[in-house]
């Protein structure tokens, strides 16, 4: 229990990371530049393999290639 009685205060570093005038957008910096991008990959390739799956669907096809 004493770590964190005793433990650094951290509130002047994050103002000065959350403050800072560097164009980055506020979940930019809590989140990271890349896990936004990374979701919205993940997003769409699910979305358009949906959609592929529900085409082939429509078709007849019940497998991801071939006549099957």
């Amino acid at each position: 229990m004493a770590g964190w009685i005793y433990r650094e205060n951290r509130v002047p570093y994050y103002q000065r990371l959350y403050q800072k005038h560097d164009g980055l957008r506020l979940w930019e910096k809590s989140r990271g530049r890349w896990m936004i991008p990374a979701f919205k990959v993940m997003l769409f390739t699910n979305v358009a393999a949906s959609m592929y799956m529900m085409g082939r669907l429509v078709f007849g096809h019940k497998t991801w290639f071939g006549k099957g």
